[in-house]
């Protein structure tokens, strides 16, 4: 190794240690005041920083908030509008099933009055029809008798079974007669209908029309 020497202190000069000891320590201050100065702006633009990004999401948050609001308000009035047009369509539609019952009601009320009779002759024909569901009641009470083949044989339910058979097959038939002259009843009514309507209309008295019987 090299010999180190020693500085040379100039003859007749002191050195004041104490002095350049306090210089360092003002220098070291100096810069750790500095580093405290540094450290607490960065801190300080960092708050900054945070408080800005608050007020942003606290600022979208409430934009969030105001457009759901108007979102709902105008979605409560859409449902406003379709329930008024819906009971105003059920106010127009029971306004119209009225007035086509009035003008039913008073077609009938003409036909009564220019045919004469017809309350009467309507009553008669209802009175006709509950006597004749009487008899119909009454003819199936008598046809609907209750089995009693717990006490028969192999051989009689058979002949039992045979016998309602030919019953059966038998009212089928009858059924189908009593169809045939049921219509055949309709169309002579509806063609006695259609000479009537005829008659009128040559008269110039056709202002009410009788329906075809169905």
């Amino acid at each position: 190794m090299a010999n180190i020497s020693a500085p040379k202190i100039p003859d007749g000069e002191k050195v004041d240690f104490d002095d350049i000891y306090r210089k360092r320590q003002e220098k070291d201050l100096a810069e750790l005041q500095s580093l405290i100065e540094a450290h607490f702006v960065q801190r300080k633009k960092e708050e900054e920083e945070l408080i800005a990004l608050v007020n942003r999401i606290e600022k979208r948050r409430s934009e969030r908030a105001e457009q759901q609001r108007i979102r709902a308000e105008r979605e409560k009035e859409r449902q406003n509008r379709l329930a008024e047009e819906k009971e105003r369509k059920e106010q127009e539609e029971q306004r119209k099933k009225m007035d086509e019952d009035a003008k039913k009601k008073k077609a009938l009320s003409n036909m009564s009055q220019q045919y004469g009779g017809g309350q009467k002759q309507s009553d008669t024909r209802r009175g006709k029809k509950t006597t004749e569901r009487e008899k119909k009641k009454k003819i199936l009470a008598e046809r609907k008798k209750p089995l009693n083949v717990d006490h028969l044989s192999e051989d009689k339910l058979k002949d039992k079974a045979k016998e309602l058979w030919e019953s059966l097959m038998g009212l089928e038939a009858e059924k189908f007669d009593l169809s045939e002259k049921l219509k055949r009843q309709k169309y002579d009514i509806n063609l006695l209908l259609s000479r009537v309507q005829d008659h009128q209309s040559a008269k110039g008295r056709g202002k009410g029309k009788m329906g075809r019987v169905r």
